[in-house]
């Protein structure tokens, strides 16, 4: 049952979080309030929940080397998204016109922070962790990065081929990068810095979600293909590369490390068994 309870408690966090972020939009201190607080909340319902339901420390959301953890991974994040606009750009299908809205970007800042530490929290945190336990570390990272694509499927301006993206670039990254160190504290770091650098940034589309304007006036026009089309550069040819790359890169790091989990075959293990234990 401890992924049952798990999954409740930071899921709760998770939509209440939301339905408040969405409801200060238009004031864009109290958006950047909700989203921190949402983000400090979820944490700490997350340690709680942990700790109540296996019985141990939850070092993957430790303080010790959150800090450098959430830096480099938004450092990296806003830098991987930046690669993408510039390649956008090359094509000619990125034009920046001016200043766009500082203080909506001061909002954005917020509502990232929220979402990526919830987003993080469930996929990473809480079922990655629990479906690798039974399946090992590559089935796993296929199927909750799945999932982490269709969930993307709810947004206003979704389409099949953006929540595809999601699954096989951000999925894949995201979850590669919590394998490679263990901790929640890069993936959280690498979602918000990318999230940030497509909404207060850039202002672009952040998964069809209708995006507000961030700190830069600017337009994008061209195919599908190189700009995401209304979903977003995340639906870009060169986002789903970049992705996969990473992906690549971080999963080498965690086979070195000795942290990927290899496929279970002699100690097979009925999933509904696995829920109840």
């Amino acid at each position: 049952m401890r992924l049952v309870w798990q999954l409740l408690a930071v899921a709760a966090v998770w939509v209440l979080g939301n339905l408040a972020m969405a409801a200060v939009t238009d004031d864009p201190w109290l958006a950047l309030a909700a989203g921190l607080v949402t983000a400090l909340v979820a944490v700490l319902v997350y340690g709680w929940v942990v700790r109540r339901t296996e019985h141990r420390e939850p070092v993957e959301v430790s303080v010790q080397g959150a800090g450098a953890g959430v830096g480099g991974g938004t450092l990296l994040g806003v830098a991987l998204f930046g690669a993408v606009i510039a390649s956008i750009a090359v094509f000619g299908d990125y034009t920046i016109h001016g200043l766009g809205t500082p203080a909506s970007a001061v909002g954005l800042l917020g509502i990232m922070a929220g979402a990526a530490v919830t987003e993080e929290l469930v996929f990473r945190g809480v079922l990655f962790r629990n479906v690798e336990r039974w399946t090992g570390t590559w089935i796993a990272l296929v199927l909750t990065g799945a999932l982490f694509g269709l969930i993307h499927l709810l947004n206003p301006n979704a389409t099949l081929w953006g929540a595809v993206a999601i699954a096989v670039s951000a999925g894949g990254m995201l979850t590669a990068a919590f394998v490679a160190t263990r901790t929640l504290w890069l993936p959280i770091g690498l979602h918000f810095g990318w999230n940030v650098a497509a909404s207060a940034i850039f202002s672009t589309e952040v998964s069809g979600s209708n995006t507000p304007q961030g700190l830069l006036d600017a337009t994008m026009s061209g195919p599908a293909l190189v700009t995401g089309g209304d979903f977003g550069p995340e639906g870009s040819v060169v986002a789903i590369v970049l992705g996969v790359v990473a992906t690549g890169v971080f999963m080498w790091l965690a086979h070195r490390r000795g942290h990927v989990v290899p496929v279970r075959r002699s100690d097979r293990v009925d999933v509904g068994a696995a829920l109840v234990g």
